[in-house]
């Protein structure tokens, strides 16, 4: 995008369509509810309707959670031809903050969890679904007190982050997360950005056609040398996974090379293998968030295999392993944050976003382990009280953190213009 283009057009006085939102349905969906009503309401809106966009959006949602992620995809694009404007459920004063979110049209994981995590708040959240041509910012938007770029996945989107970074510069209001930074976190560039921090552990990650996989897979110091060091074993993923979509821990050649006859991909990031696991032989792995530099538990997963997300560590199931995570949120500050604030302070200077997320371990001599740095984590308050009876305040305290951050950059808007 060039420089030269006319600013950013805040003129739009019409209604925007207003959605039930990704907060609500997901909530459905995790509790066990059953949808079916919820989309034939939706789906004789649509019938009736076709151009309500608010019901396609809440249709493609739903697509996406009942594991429809192409019928989501149609819905979606289905929706952003009737307009790229949408509401989030809001019950809050007309006093209180708007903020507009600049998202990527992709699936319900690629943006920050913004009604997740503004839930119940004062805070009126309007998201704009820009193209991956950055069509939709030369339509009139709404008026709002502050904007902050959604966009999480850096690999699939960098292209779009790059031509909103020259529509940033001429935000006409106080915009969040520099799209520049939010490139930064591509797995490859991280490990550049930040393997040098003192107490840092970040694995070498290096991108690599497929057809230099196979043309070096007979050679193994030639492989080697294509790998920029890398040796077996390895953690191959495909370029723009995510939730651990063809990760694999592959220990030879040979299982690379079957491995590589089940994915069709053309690009990976292969990594060494690192085994992290705690004296006790269990994996550990932590969640944690930076709100304007401060960081904040979201979950502590705990499991015997290497793959670690919280909901395969099954620790519903398991009240020793939720009683080690009520300890990590009691003790964080103190704690896990406390030991690892110098290297804390120096990533979030040089990633340079005022909200991200991180996916993290412990080596055995107590050096931090970085596996992935990202906007877009799932962060909500979504657990059974009755199982998990800390988790809602440790989320009731991240959240506020996130608010404050909104009203302090609102009120710094504010005092500027006076």
């Amino acid at each position: 995008m060039s420089s030269d283009q006319p600013a950013i057009n805040l003129s739009l006085d019409g209604r925007i369509p207003e959605r039930i939102g990704l907060a609500d349905l997901t909530k459905r969906a995790f509790e066990g509810q059953n949808l079916a009503d919820c989309w034939n309401r939706l789906l004789s809106t649509v019938e009736a309707n076709p151009s309500d966009g608010g019901a396609l959006m809440d249709l493609s949602v739903l697509a996406q959670l009942l594991g429809k992620g192409d019928a989501g995809e149609t819905l979606q694009a289905q929706a952003l031809e009737t307009g790229r404007l949408y509401r989030s459920p809001f019950e809050g004063p007309a006093t209180g903050i708007k903020l507009l979110a600049i998202c990527a049209a992709t699936d319900i994981g690629g943006n920050i969890p913004l009604e997740f995590l503004l839930q119940g708040s004062d805070v009126e959240l309007t998201s704009l679904y820009v193209g991956e041509g950055a069509e939709g910012l030369s339509e009139p938007l709404p008026d709002h007190d502050l904007a902050i770029v959604a966009i999480g996945n850096a690999e699939r989107f960098a292209h779009l982050l790059d031509k909103l970074d020259a529509a940033a510069a001429r935000w006409p209001r106080p915009i969040l997360n520099k799209p520049s930074n939010i490139l930064q976190l591509e797995r490859d560039r991280l490990y550049r950005l930040v393997s040098d921090i003192n107490g840092l552990v970040c694995p070498p990650t290096v991108r690599v056609r497929r057809g230099d996989l196979l043309a070096h897979i007979h050679d193994l110091a030639d492989l080697k040398n294509t790998l920029d060091g890398v040796e077996f074993p390895i953690i191959v993923r495909p370029v723009d996974s995510h939730a651990g979509r063809g990760l694999e821990k592959i220990d030879d050649a040979a299982a690379l090379r079957s491995y590589l006859t089940l994915r069709a991909e053309e690009h990976f990031f292969v990594s060494p293998y690192l085994d992290y696991r705690s004296p006790d032989g269990l994996f550990r792995k932590y969640r944690i968030v930076f709100i304007a530099g401060r960081a904040f538990a979201v979950h502590m997963a705990i499991t015997d295999e290497w793959k670690v997300w919280y909901l395969n560590a099954n620790m519903s199931e398991s009240s020793s392993k939720r009683s080690e995570e009520a300890a990590f949120f009691s003790s964080f500050d103190a704690g896990f944050a406390g030991r690892h604030a110098a290297c804390f302070d120096e990533l979030v200077k040089r990633v340079g976003l005022d909200y991200f997320g991180i996916d993290c371990a412990e080596t055995r001599d107590g050096r931090l382990v970085l596996f992935e740095a990202e906007t877009a984590l799932i962060v909500h308050d979504m657990d059974p009280a009755d199982i998990y009876p800390y988790k809602s305040p440790q989320m009731r305290k991240l959240f506020a953190a996130f608010v404050d951050m909104l009203h302090r950059r609102a009120l710094q808007r504010q005092e500027r213009a006076a």
